[in-house]
């Protein structure tokens, strides 16, 4: 064990300066790189330096060169440490080319996840030396170690729907040709007149308390994208696996209740109906990326490939607040941080020509007021979501605060009738280019939908 110990842990310096030239010669390269590494990675302490660099020109949306990367080195105070310009040249004469980066980028990341692994081993075992009287203490932090490495490794690709629904379908889905459209519309009508459609370069931001159904809205906003429009959806789940979404879409689809769903408790109609669900929801294209650890810079480095590789109408993140600012960015705190992470969400809207919807968690004074109408100030953690954002809607529903006993007493001249059982009201609070105002939508619970109003009726149709 002494002797495993003293080995130098795994490393691929030869990867590292791959990467390095990558970057120093394509700036494209940045854009495989991002969503894998941190510049943490890096064995070698200056090719993370170098990488940090790079990095920090990329947020800055400066050129990233041999150049441009000495210059910034040389700010930071550490240009001669590295080697100099002598050591930026002769890896890029080594290295001249960009391709299989990501291959590269993969390694690093690989021998960093073994490094991380070898650091949790060390401490779980001085834990045990030190042998302290509580043992589910070790137990705990010893887990608590694994997990925090198991979340670094957070590098996921993105994972088409048809994939994850074919343990209740096997098909094919062919990508839908993309077409040129002015606005993307949420597929609920009263919405759609109110706010016009999500014309493109928009940042949305949706915000509702916890199990109001936020997650659930936007899947339908971006179901009914990929299928009535053909539109080309990502969404970014940081809460969610793509496993439990697809099988929540496929509920609301087929009308089947998620629970028994889940559970294989389908009868012989309702499977009919499942089939139907998940070969229309194959043929959308919808894109699902889970990746649990992400950062805008990571994030915005997907958005820019996929759109690249496939084409890209909608951008829907669940949820702004669980995103993670940048380590090296020298941001202080977390209000900054949500400061910086909306600001880059806009960028990619106007970047990338499409709308961004940010869902975002409100605070508990909506709890405590009447009536419990949400508003800009209960957006958490940063006032500049609100600044940066074109469009803000809140969900709302009063069931979850007011039971059919309360509602009746509060309520005395109203019939029992009238106590708002899955109804629920989207408040668009701010309306850059256009009107404010609310409206209603139906939520069926059993299958975690939204529908327009008007649709509403007492039993799912077969």
């Amino acid at each position: 064990m002494t002797l495993a110990l003293e080995r130098l842990p795994p490393h691929d310096i030869e990867a590292e300066e791959a990467v390095v030239a990558a970057l120093l010669v394509d700036s494209e390269a940045i854009y495989q790189v991002a969503p894998i590494l941190k510049g943490e990675d890096f064995f070698r302490e200056k090719n993370g330096w170098i990488y940090e660099a790079c990095l920090a020109l990329w947020e800055r949306d400066d050129a990233i060169n041999q150049i441009t990367v000495a210059h910034e080195l040389a700010r930071r105070g550490q240009l001669e440490e590295v080697g100099g310009q002598t050591y930026l040249a002769e890896t890029i004469r080594r290295l001249p080319t960009s391709l299989g980066v990501a291959f590269y980028a993969r390694i690093v990341k690989r021998d960093a996840t073994y490094r991380g692994l070898i650091h949790a081993a060390t401490g779980i075992m001085q834990m045990a030396y030190e042998a302290p009287p509580e043992i589910e203490s070790v137990f705990s932090r010893s887990e608590e170690l694994i997990q925090r490495l198991r979340g670094g490794e957070n590098f996921r690709d993105f994972v088409h729907i048809s994939q994850l629904l074919q343990a209740y379908l096997d098909v094919d889905a062919e990508a839908a040709e993309r077409r040129e459209m002015a606005a993307i519309h949420t597929g609920y009508n009263d919405l759609d007149t109110l706010l016009g459609g999500m014309k493109r370069s928009d940042l949305v931001i949706v915000g509702a308390r916890p199990s109001v159904g936020k997650s659930s809205f936007a899947l339908g906003i971006a179901r009914n994208a990929a299928i009535n429009q053909q539109a080309n959806v990502v969404f970014f789940s940081l809460e969610m696996s793509s496993e439990q979404l697809a099988v929540r879409l496929l509920s609301a689809e087929s009308r089947v209740d998620s629970t028994r769903l889940r559970l294989g408790q389908q009868s012989e109609l309702e499977e009919r109906r499942i089939i139907r669900a998940s070969g229309l929801l194959s043929e959308a294209n919808i894109w699902f990326d889970d990746t649990p650890v992400l950062t805008a810079a990571q994030l915005r480095a997907k958005a820019r490939r996929l759109a690249g590789e496939r084409g890209l109408d909608l951008i829907i993140i669940d949820y702004l607040q669980l995103m993670q600012g940048e380590s090296a960015s020298g941001r202080e705190n977390r209000v900054q941080e949500i400061s910086h992470i909306s600001r880059t969400l806009k960028g990619l809207a106007r970047e990338l020509d499409v709308p961004v919807i940010a869902l975002a968690q409100l605070s508990r004074a909506i709890e405590n007021r009447h009536p419990r109408v949400p508003m800009l100030s209960d957006l958490r953690d940063s006032g500049s979501i609100e600044q940066d954002a074109d469009v803000v809607m809140f969900l709302s529903r009063e069931e979850l605060y007011v039971t059919p006993e309360q509602w009746a007493a509060q309520h005395p001249e109203l019939p029992e009738s009238t106590y708002p059982k899955g109804v629920a009201q989207v408040h668009v609070a701010k309306h850059r280019n256009g009107p404010t105002g609310a409206v209603e939508l139906r939520f069926r619970e059993q299958f975690a939908k939204f529908e327009d109003w008007v649709l509403r009726t007492d039993e799912p149709p077969v």
